[in-house]
């Protein structure tokens, strides 16, 4: 199986880096990442990571202006393509099919193709024309999966919010990463009354 992992200039690298992590642990598994400048340049501000020490990775490291790389055509056979983190400007590239980089062709032929895209946009809060690009890019076919933090798994860090997220994008793909704390319903003894 061969998953296509964008990185984008919005804030939050650290899902991106995670999910290559996951990634790599799997066995079958090959990765494809593109990184715009924007998001090697979070890389450095955000976490202790080098863009270089990112792109170790991954299987395969793609330049975000090479439009002629494999996974710009829809005759390179991919599970699909995560964009994580997913800037607002990469979101309305995608949504409206204006694509001037990699990571946006890349998109595109997902979307073409029928194959799963996850975007995971970071931004708050949102304006109406956010949510309209967010809205027009799930109409043609995207999975829009912001990270929100699921509270039931009473997180202790920031690495368990991370990690429990990058493991639900990972469930999109039918691939069980052992990141998710899976929900086992209330309990009766355990509500309050």
């Amino acid at each position: 199986m061969q998953v296509i992992v964008g990185m984008s200039g919005a804030s939050g690298v650290i899902y991106g880096i995670r999910l290559l992590e996951a990634l790599k642990a799997e066995k079958g598994i090959e990765t494809h990442l593109v990184m715009s400048d924007s998001a090697k340049m979070n890389i450095s501000l955000e976490t202790d990571w080098s863009a270089n020490d990112v792109k170790k990775l991954a299987d395969h490291v793609h330049s975000n202006k090479d439009i002629a790389a494999n996974i710009a055509s829809g005759s390179f056979q991919t599970a699909g393509m995560v964009v994580a983190p997913c800037a607002i400007k990469t979101l309305s590239a995608i949504a409206n099919s204006y694509a001037d980089s990699l990571i946006v062709r890349a998109a595109d032929v997902t979307l073409k193709e029928c194959r799963r895209l996850v975007l995971v946009p970071r931004e708050t809060p949102l304006h109406t024309g956010h949510c309209e690009l967010l809205y027009k890019a799930s109409q043609i076919g995207a999975i829009i999966a912001p990270p929100m933090p699921a509270h039931y798994i009473k997180p202790q860090s920031i690495d368990d919010l991370v990690n429990h997220h990058v493991g639900r994008v990972l469930d999109l793909f039918k691939i069980d990463s052992s990141l998710v704390k899976r929900w086992q319903g209330s309990r009766s003894e355990n509500l309050v009354e």
